[in-house]
């Protein structure tokens, strides 16, 4: 029996990984697909766990190559899903969690129809600026670039099978599992 593919996005600082995190611990055999960034880990981030991060020269090879599901450049790096981590799983009968932009889950939509879609959404700008002010990681201009890609992806959550508001936590958490199962 293959397995089902869901894919997790929404804008940065939404909690997005919280959801995720949250998600592979109560779904027995869910499984979550690490994606490749060039971006450099953030403290407590560990290599093969949070993402696999890789070099620029590698990413661009793997793209030549064909090997991404999707990919795409955000705020200033590339992220990106290998395509037989996903086919792998699929194949053994998990069903798979990624966890990745917009831009990429339009992309899975469009090679991979069965995929389900599921935009997480703030309840508002105001509560997401918020947010990730709280996160301290960005500079100010940083937060602007997040906050203005914030705005064009909630654009698009139209094109996404649902949409779940993160309000609050144990309701998002709920409702992703009621989607999943």
């Amino acid at each position: 029996m293959t397995g089902k593919l869901f894919v997790l996005s929404g804008p940065s600082g939404v909690g997005k990984g919280t959801l995720r995190e949250r998600a592979l611990k109560d779904i027995p055999g869910l499984v979550y697909s690490i994606s490749c960034t060039t971006r450099k880990p953030r403290e407590g981030e560990t290599d093969g766990v949070e993402y696999r991060f890789i070099s620029r020269e590698k990413f661009r090879e793997g793209i030549s190559q064909g090997l991404f599901l999707e990919y795409a450049h955000v705020h200033e790096d590339f992220y990106g899903t290998l395509k037989q981590d996903v086919l792998n799983e699929l194949e053994s009968g998990h069903d798979v969690l990624l966890e990745i932009d917009v831009q990429g889950a339009l992309q899975v939509k469009e090679k991979m129809p069965g995929a389900v879609l599921v935009f997480v959404a703030p309840p508002s700008i105001e509560v997401l600026e918020r947010r990730l002010r709280g996160r301290k990681t960005e500079s100010e201009d940083a937060l602007k670039v997040r906050l203005n890609n914030a705005l064009n992806e909630l654009s698009l959550k139209d094109r996404y099978d649902y949409v779940v508001v993160n309000d609050d936590l144990d309701s998002a958490c709920e409702e992703l599992r009621k989607i999943i199962s």
